[in-house]
C-alpha cells in the first residue's frame, strides 16, 4: 500500500503538470483569481500549488472551456485536480498535526460528529438532570432551560470547545500563511485585508465576472444558485453565532436567562439564522447530488457533505425546540441540539469548515501579490 508521502508527492507532480499546461495556455485567465495568480510564476512549489488550491472556489468553469480536458489525450481536469491538493493540504495544516488523519477518515469523523458526541451529550444531560427534567413539559419562564442542562455546564461543555477550536483554526491559517513567505505585516498594507474581505464575504469569484451570471455549477451552464445558497448558509451560521452573542450579554450583563420571548433579539437573529441554515445546506446539497461528478475529488465531497449535513440537523433540532420549548420534548431536542452543535465545533477544524479559513488566507496572499505586480 503506497505511503501518504508517496500519494502526496504524486499528487503535486500531477498538479504541477496540469498548472504548467493552463500557464502555456492562459485561456482562462479571467475566470478567477487561481489563473493571473499562476501567471505570476514560471515554477510551482508544493506551497504554491497548495495556495492556488485553496484560492479556487470550485466552480467548474476552466474545466468546461479547457481544450485540453477528456477526451484530450492531456485528460486535464484542474477543478478535480486543485479539490484533491485542497485537501491534502488540510491535512498538512491541521493541529495537532495527528489530527489531520481525521480528513483521511471521513467516515469517523461524521460518526464524531453526529453520533458519538450528541449521544454522550445527551446520555450525560439525563445522567446530570435526571429523567423528570429531561422528559418533563416546562414552562416558558426564564430559567427553564437550566433546569434541563445547568448553565455552568453549558459554560463549561462550549468555553472548552470553543477554546480548543479557536486554538486549531488559529495554528492552520499560521501555518498557512507562513508557508507563503509573506510577512505577517503585509496584511495590514496597501489594503489586502480588505480586499479579502470583500472578496470573502461577497463571494467575489462565484459571481462569474462583470456579467453577474454566476459560475458554472453544478453544470455548464452558468447559475447564480450556488452562490446564494452559499450566501444563505454562510449569513444564516453568522446570524446563530451573533443569536449566542446576544444572548451572552443578555444573561451576563442584563441578568435574563432563556429561553428568551419568540420578538426578543436573540430569537429572531436566531430564527434568522436557522432558516438561512435550513435552505442553504439543503440547497448546496441539491446542487452537489446533480454536479458533474468527474469534477469532484471523493474525499473532498464527503468533507462537503458532512458539514452540510451538521448544519441542517442543527437548523431543524434548533428551530423544532423553539416551536416545541413547551412540550415535553423539549429536554430531549434540546440536549440532542447542543449535543450536535457541540460535535460541529469539536471537529470544525478537522472538516469542511477550515475550508473558508485557508481560503481567506489565500485571498490575502493574492492581495498582496497583486498590490505588488501594479507598483
Amino acid at each position: 500500500m503506497p505511503s501518504v508521502d508517496t500519494g502526496r508527492a504524486a499528487l503535486v507532480e500531477e498538479g504541477n503538470q496540469a498548472l504548467r499546461t493552463c500557464n502555456a495556455c492562459r485561456y482562462c485567465e479571467g475566470y478567477c483569481a487561481v489563473f493571473p495568480a499562476l501567471e505570476r510564476r514560471f515554477a510551482f512549489t508544493e506551497a504554491d500549488l497548495k495556495y492556488l488550491a485553496n484560492l479556487c472556489h470550485d466552480c467548474g468553469e476552466c474545466y468546461y472551456a479547457c481544450q485540453y480536458a477528456p477526451p484530450h489525450e492531456f485528460g486535464l481536469n484542474l477543478p478535480k485536480t486543485l479539490a484533491a491538493v485542497r485537501r491534502s493540504s488540510y491535512e498538512e495544516y491541521a493541529w495537532p498535526r495527528f489530527a489531520g488523519a481525521l480528513y483521511r477518515r471521513t467516515g469517523l469523523a461524521l460518526a464524531l460528529a453526529a453520533g458519538i458526541i450528541p449521544a454522550l451529550f445527551t446520555l450525560a444531560t439525563l445522567l446530570i438532570g435526571g429523567p423528570e427534567a429531561m422528559f418533563s413539559a416546562h414552562s416558558v419562564a426564564e430559567g427553564s432551560f437550566y433546569e434541563v442542562i445547568p448553565h455552568e455546564v453549558m459554560v463549561w461543555s462550549f468555553g472548552v470547545a470553543g477554546l480548543f477550536v479557536a486554538a486549531a483554526l488559529a495554528a492552520g491559517f499560521a501555518r498557512s500563511w507562513r508557508e507563503s513567505g509573506e510577512p505577517w505585516g503585509a496584511l495590514l498594507r496597501g489594503g489586502a485585508l480588505g480586499r479579502a474581505c470583500r472578496e470573502a464575504f461577497g463571494l467575489r469569484y462565484l459571481d462569474g465576472g462583470p456579467e453577474g451570471d454566476g459560475c458554472a455549477y453544478p453544470g455548464d451552464v452558468r447559475s447564480n444558485a450556488r452562490r446564494r445558497f452559499h450566501h444563505l448558509t454562510f449569513y444564516g451560521f453568522l446570524l446563530t453565532l451573533a443569536a449566542t452573542t446576544v444572548a451572552a450579554i443578555y444573561h451576563n450583563v442584563l441578568g435574563r436567562e432563556a429561553p428568551y420571548p419568540f420578538f426578543s433579539l436573540p430569537v429572531l437573529l436566531g430564527t434568522a439564522g436557522g432558516v438561512g441554515l435550513l435552505i442553504g445546506p439543503a440547497g448546496l446539497l441539491w446542487l452537489k447530488r446533480e454536479r458533474n461528478r468527474e469534477l469532484s475529488d471523493a474525499g473532498q465531497g464527503a468533507l462537503d457533505v458532512t458539514f452540510l449535513v451538521m448544519l441542517l440537523l442543527i437548523s431543524v433540532t434548533g428551530l423544532l425546540l423553539l416551536a416545541l420549548r413547551e412540550a415535553a420534548a423539549m429536554g430531549t431536542l434540546l440536549a440532542v441540539h447542543l449535543g450536535l452543535v457541540l460535535g460541529l465545533f469539536v471537529t470544525m477544524p478537522y472538516g469542511k469548515f477550515v475550508h473558508g479559513v485557508y481560503r481567506f488566507a489565500a485571498l490575502a496572499r493574492n492581495a498582496v501579490e497583486a498590490g505588488k505586480s501594479v507598483k
